[in-house]
């Protein structure tokens, strides 16, 4: 299993996080999603996972990478 770490702009409470959550999970090969808030860190778990996918995908979410 890989892991990917972000730090992405904008997110500001826990409607955010959902939002990248649900973005993210419907992703093929992700199996977790975790965000910090107060932070703005996107911890992806999974397999096969492309950053530039990822980091594409944050920002098509609107929360582009720092």
């Amino acid at each position: 299993m890989q892991r990917e770490l972000f730090m992405v702009q904008k997110v500001k409470c826990d409607g955010c996080a959902t939002n990248i959550r649900e973005g993210l999970l419907n992703l093929p090969g992700i199996d977790s999603v975790e965000i910090e808030v107060s932070t703005g860190q996107v911890t992806i778990q999974g397999t096969q996972l492309s950053r530039e996918e990822l980091v594409g995908k944050l920002a098509a979410l609107g929360y582009p990478e720092v």
